[in-house]
C-alpha cells in the first residue's frame, strides 16, 4: 500500500512537472517580430493554398511531428483547432508543435499510469483504464488551454481602456497612426505586455507591406474580443473618411472604463452566490461540530457515568 501511495505521488509530481514545462514552453514572447512575420507570410500563402498543403514532411523534427499527426484521421482538424486556440492565447505558430509533443507525452504518461494501476486486474479493467487515460489526456490539456485563453483575453480587456486613452493622447500630438501605436506599445510593454505585443504586431505587419485593414482584421481574429473588434472598426472608418481619431478614442476609452466597471460590479454581485456552496459544504459543518461537539461529549460522558452507577 505504501509503495502505491509513493508511486501515485511521484506520478502526480511528474504530471505537474509536465504541465509546468508546457506552460514555460508556451509562454508568449515579448518581441513579436520573429514570431508574427512568419504568420503574415503564411496567411498570405493561405489565399492560394489550403491548410493541408502546408502540412508536409521535412523542414525539421517539429514539422515532421505535425505532418505525422495530420495523417491521422481527424488529426488535421485537431491541429487547426489547437492552432486557433493557441493564437487566441497569445502564442506563436511554433507553439503548435510544442503543444502537440506535450499532448503526446502526456497521453503516454497517463496510459502507462493507468495500466500500472490495473496491472493485476482483468483485461476488461485494463481496457477501461486505457480509455479513461485517453479521455483524461485529451480533456486536461484542452481545459488548461481554455483557461489560458480566458486569462489572456481578460488581460487584454483590462489593458484596453488605458492603452486606448494613451493612444488618443499620442495621436493628439500629431504623430501618424503607426508611429503612435508603436510608441504606445513601447510605453506599455512593461505594464500591459500582452496588448503592447499585439499593437507592435499590427505595426510590423503594416510595415511589412500588409494593408492596415487586413492587419486589424487579423488582430481581431487572434484575440476574439469584441472591444478590440470595435476599436479596429473605428480606426479603419476614421482612416477611410478622414475624421478625427484622437477625440473618438478618448470617448471610446471612457466607454471601455464604464464596461470594466460594470463587469467588476457584476463579479461582485455573483460573489455572494458563489460563496454559498463553500459556506454550506465546508464552513457550516465545521461550525456545527465546534458548537455541538462539547455538548454531545458531555451528554455521552453523563450517560456512561449513569450506566456505570447502575
Amino acid at each position: 500500500m505504501l509503495e502505491l501511495v509513493i508511486y501515485f505521488v511521484l506520478a502526480m509530481a511528474t504530471i505537474a512537472t509536465l504541465l509546468w514545462s508546457g506552460y514555460e514552453l508556451f509562454r508568449p514572447q515579448e518581441d513579436p517580430l520573429a514570431e508574427r512575420l512568419e504568420n503574415l507570410q503564411l496567411n498570405a500563402m493561405a489565399t492560394t493554398t489550403s491548410i493541408k498543403s502546408r502540412r508536409r514532411g521535412g523542414g525539421g523534427f517539429l514539422n515532421n511531428v505535425l505532418y505525422m499527426v495530420s495523417l491521422i484521421p481527424g488529426g488535421e482538424d485537431w491541429l487547426a483547432d489547437a492552432e486557433e486556440e493557441l493564437s487566441h492565447a497569445g502564442f506563436a505558430r511554433k507553439a503548435l508543435a510544442m503543444y502537440t509533443l506535450f499532448q503526446i507525452g502526456f497521453t503516454i504518461v497517463m496510459i502507462s499510469l493507468m495500466w500500472w494501476l490495473n496491472s493485476n486486474g482483468s483485461s476488461t479493467s485494463k481496457m477501461v483504464a486505457v480509455v479513461a487515460a485517453l479521455l483524461l489526456s485529451y480533456l486536461i490539456p484542452q481545459q488548461v488551454l481554455h483557461y489560458l485563453v480566458r486569462r489572456y483575453r481578460q488581460k487584454l480587456r483590462d489593458a484596453l481602456p488605458d492603452t486606448v486613452d494613451l493612444l488618443g493622447i499620442v495621436l493628439g500630438t500629431g504623430l501618424a497612426l503607426d508611429q503612435a501605436m508603436f510608441r504606445v506599445s513601447e510605453e506599455m510593454r512593461f505594464i500591459y505586455s500582452e496588448l503592447a505585443s499585439e499593437f507592435a504586431t499590427v505595426v510590423m505587419q503594416v510595415r511589412a507591406g500588409q494593408e492596415r485593414a487586413k492587419a486589424f482584421d487579423q488582430l481581431t481574429k487572434r484575440t476574439g474580443i469584441e472591444d478590440i473588434k470595435s476599436l479596429a472598426a473605428m480606426i479603419i472608418q476614421s482612416e477611410r473618411f478622414g475624421t478625427s481619431l484622437s477625440n473618438a478614442l478618448k470617448v471610446y476609452a471612457d466607454s471601455l472604463r464604464n464596461r470594466r466597471k460594470l463587469r467588476a460590479e457584476a463579479a461582485i454581485a455573483k460573489a455572494g452566490v458563489k460563496m454559498l456552496f463553500p459556506t454550506v459544504l465546508f464552513i457550516l459543518p465545521a461550525l456545527f461540530i465546534m458548537a455541538l461537539a462539547p455538548g454531545l461529549l458531555s451528554a455521552l460522558q453523563s450517560l456512561r457515568q449513569g450506566v456505570g452507577a447502575r
